[in-house]
């Protein structure tokens, strides 16, 4: 999977928050797009994961060099990030398998809980989790989902020491055949990238 972007920019109101940005995305790679606070990075994120629409530029999706159509985009992206909502009235093992009527997942619902620390807490609704818990949870479906393509924004938010090490061997041993691009300011979220864009470069 290779994602190309080609003269894109965003905009709100008046104020253009990124533009001219024209990057590709090889397969199998690891990219970080960092930057300030309000700098844009989460905004080109959710650009190139289609749940934002961009104001100039394209957007391409390809496999195997044949091209993607634009509504099929995101059946090949992962994602997890802050802004994203985890339905908290479900248990994390009613999560996993709501999560399979979209997208298949790499391994099995309890083979996940326990590699990232949730299994005694598989039967407990989502809202009595604590934020780091919830942050477990919301990497489980994104790294062990089924897709060439993983987006990840500041993803050891509300992570302990332990958290962070949950994360990096997410990153070692499950990534390997997948495209990652990651938003971020934190050194140790994107150390291992293979490139790294600065979305201040693009104003």
């Amino acid at each position: 999977m290779q994602i190309t972007l080609n003269n894109v920019g965003k905009r709100f109101n008046r104020e253009w928050i990124f533009r001219h940005f024209s990057y590709s995305f090889i397969a199998q790679k690891k990219y970080a797009i960092t930057g300030s606070n309000g700098s844009g990075k989460s905004t080109l994120l959710q650009v190139i994961a289609g749940s934002l629409s961009h104001n100039e530029g394209k957007v391409d999706f390809t496999f195997q060099q044949k091209p993607i159509e634009e509504e099929q985009h995101f059946q090949h992206i992962s994602i997890a990030a802050p802004y994203l909502e985890l339905i908290e009235e479900m248990t994390s093992g009613e999560f996993l398998s709501f999560h399979k009527q979209f997208k298949k997942l790499t391994l099995a619902d309890k083979e996940i809980l326990e590699i990232v620390g949730l299994q005694k807490a598989v039967n407990k609704q989502i809202r009595y989790y604590s934020s780091g818990m919830k942050q477990r949870l919301k990497l489980a479906q994104a790294f062990f989902c089924n897709a060439p393509v993983l987006l990840l924004d500041e993803p050891t938010t509300n992570l302990d020491a332990e958290g962070i090490a949950l994360y990096q061997y997410l990153i070692k041993n499950f990534t390997s055949n997948k495209l990652v691009i990651i938003s971020s300011n934190d050194l140790q979220e994107y150390e291992f990238c293979d490139a790294v864009v600065a979305i201040g470069d693009y104003k």
